[in-house]
C-alpha cells in the first residue's frame, strides 16, 4: 500500500467530547483520527482528558509516535482526567488559556463528534476565522451524519442573510479522517469584503501566532 505523504501541517488541534457516545462509529472514528496523524506525521494538540473521545485519539497518536499537547485547566483535571495521561500535559488558569493555547500550538482545528464544550471551541475559531483573525483551516469530521444538522443551520443562516457564502467555506467537513485531511490540505482561505478591511491590534492576536511568529 502507498505511504500517504507528509502533510504540511506539523500539529493539528482536535476537539471531541470526553464522553465516547452511543454508537461505535464515534469510537472508531477518533482511533481512525489518531492514526491518520501518524499516517501523515501530524502531532496532536487536545483538551487533555484521558477519558471518551479525547482518551481515543490521544492514545492512537501517543501509540503511533506523534507528540501529543493536551491542555487542560487547572479545575477541570480531577474531573476529565482519568487513568494514565499520555504525551505532554499543560495546565492552565482556565477555559479561555486553553483555547488560547491550543490555538497558538495548531496549524489547523478538527472537531469530532462532541457537546457544548466542543461546539464552544468550534465555533470560535470558525469565528475568527470569519473576521480574519486566522487562516487556518477548520474541519468537521461528520461521522454518521453527526453534524448534518448543525451544517443544515449554517446553511439556513445563508439562505436569511447572516452568514455570507464566503464564510460559509470557512468548514471544511468529510465523513473520514482520510478524506477531511485532503480536504484540508487543499483549503485555501477566502477573505470577504467585510473581514478584509478590518484591521486587527497586534494585542488581539497573539493565539493564532505560530512559533515561527508567522500569523497564518
Amino acid at each position: 500500500m502507498e505511504q500517504t505523504k507528509p502533510s504540511k501541517f506539523k500539529r493539528v488541534c482536535v476537539f471531541c467530547g470526553s464522553s465516547s457516545g452511543k454508537k461505535l462509529s464515534y469510537q472508531e472514528a477518533a482511533v481512525e483520527l489518531g492514526n491518520e496523524l501518524v499516517e501523515r506525521r501530524i502531532d496532536l494538540v487536545y483538551g487533555g482528558g484521558s477519558v471518551g473521545l479525547m482518551g481515543l485519539v490521544s492514545q492512537a497518536a501517543h501509540d503511533g509516535g506523534r507528540h501529543v499537547l493536551g491542555v487542560i485547566p487547572k479545575s477541570l483535571v480531577s474531573k476529565e482526567i482519568t487513568g494514565e495521561t499520555v504525551g505532554e500535559v499543560k495546565t492552565v488558569s482556565n477555559m479561555h488559556q486553553r483555547k488560547a493555547e491550543m490555538a497558538k500550538q495548531a496549524d489547523a482545528f478538527i472537531a469530532l463528534p462532541g457537546g457544548y464544550g466542543t461546539l464552544e471551541e468550534l465555533l470560535e475559531v470558525i469565528t475568527y476565522a470569519q473576521l480574519g483573525i486566522h487562516r487556518k483551516p477548520v474541519g468537521l469530521l461528520n461521522v454518521d451524519g453527526y453534524y448534518n444538522c448543525l451544517l443544515s443551520f449554517i446553511d439556513k443562516a445563508v439562505d436569511e442573510g447572516f452568514i455570507s457564502p464566503t464564510s460559509r467555506g470557512i468548514i471544511v467537513s468529510a465523513p473520514t479522517a482520510k478524506e477531511l485531511f485532503r480536504k484540508l490540505e487543499e483549503y485555501v482561505p477566502e477573505i470577504d469584503e467585510l473581514s478584509s478591511k478590518l484591521i486587527w491590534e497586534e494585542v488581539e492576536r497573539p493565539n493564532y501566532v505560530s512559533e515561527s511568529g508567522v500569523t497564518t
